[in-house]
């Protein structure tokens, strides 16, 4: 018996009828959210992305401006540009886009980001509410991955958790959230893999969660049956879209499982814009 699709476009529809009511309560008290982009140099693939960003807040009335850095840049000049920006009052909310031209540590520019606007929740301080159990402004991602495997109704106490990939914006904020729902969690990475022990893990997993970046690093007979499958990756594969885990066959033995793409992504875009709200909440003491 075939998975059920869950799909992220109904999850993420819900959430932007939430901000639409929360942007109208904000806006009745002269409050603007507004939200900037930062974009160091020129990246085709960032510049999509952009796109997106700025219409779907635009469709919710949220103000987006790109701030375009010189590819020169230094670290220190990036550092006080984001100053400027955390002393402008009329910005609501900063996103850093990625990623930065090498030789810039992107640790050091993100946790000079002002922990009341950062949207993406990439500031140490905003990481760690997470490992306290009250987020704030967390990861969109990770928030999305907890909203999709919130949605099945599953009860998470005690429940076998793979987390494949250990990012700061995905594996590692996503497996602090699941914990504290008292889930059991794994995290595998690169060792896993070198020590043959990935397969293993995966087989265990009543709720795998994959956000690697590698087509079809995930074999689909390795899915347990029954299980709930959330697949982060994007990746191309000739000229299709694909995600790191091998979705046909997958199909066949999850309970749910996301699509890609329509599955994670759409739910991390209403995530950024419910995250800019809030954002602009904090700052105005709402």
């Amino acid at each position: 018996m075939s998975a059920r699709i869950l799909s992220g476009k109904e999850i993420a529809e819900k959430i932007k009828q939430d901000v639409k009511k929360e942007l109208e309560i904000l806006k009745e008290k002269g409050i603007k959210p507004k939200l900037v982009a930062v974009q160091v140099g020129e990246n085709p693939s960032s510049r999509v992305y952009l796109n997106a960003q700025k219409k779907s807040c635009e469709a919710m009335g949220i103000e987006h401006e790109v701030k375009n850095v010189n590819q020169d840049t230094t670290e220190n000049e990036l550092i006080q540009f984001i100053h400027t920006l955390n002393n402008d009052s009329s910005i609501t909310g900063i996103i850093l886009q990625l990623p930065l031209p090498q030789g810039i540590d992107v640790r050091k520019v993100q946790s000079n980001i002002a922990v009341e606007k950062d949207v993406e929740g990439v500031n140490p301080a905003n990481l760690g509410w997470i490992v306290y159990g009250r987020p704030l402004l967390a990861p969109c991602t990770a928030l999305a991955v907890k909203e999709l495997i919130d949605s099945t109704g599953v009860d998470l106490y005690g429940k076998e958790v793979v987390m494949v990939g250990h990012s700061d914006i995905v594996g590692k904020p996503v497996s602090m959230l699941l914990v504290d729902k008292f889930a059991t969690v794994s995290i595998c990475h690169i060792g896993t893999s070198e020590k043959g022990m990935l397969e293993t893990h995966v087989r265990m997993a009543e709720i795998l969660i994959v956000a690697v970046g590698k087509a079809h690093l995930i074999k689909g007979d390795w899915v347990k049956e029954g299980s709930i499958v959330i697949d982060v990756g994007i990746n191309k594969l000739g000229d299709k879209i694909v995600g790191d885990v091998e979705f046909d066959i997958a199909k066949e033995r999850a309970w749910w499982i996301t699509p890609v793409p329509g599955g994670v992504g759409p739910v991390t875009t209403a995530i950024l814009l419910r995250n800019t709200i809030i954002a602009a909440k904090m700052l105005n003491r709402q």
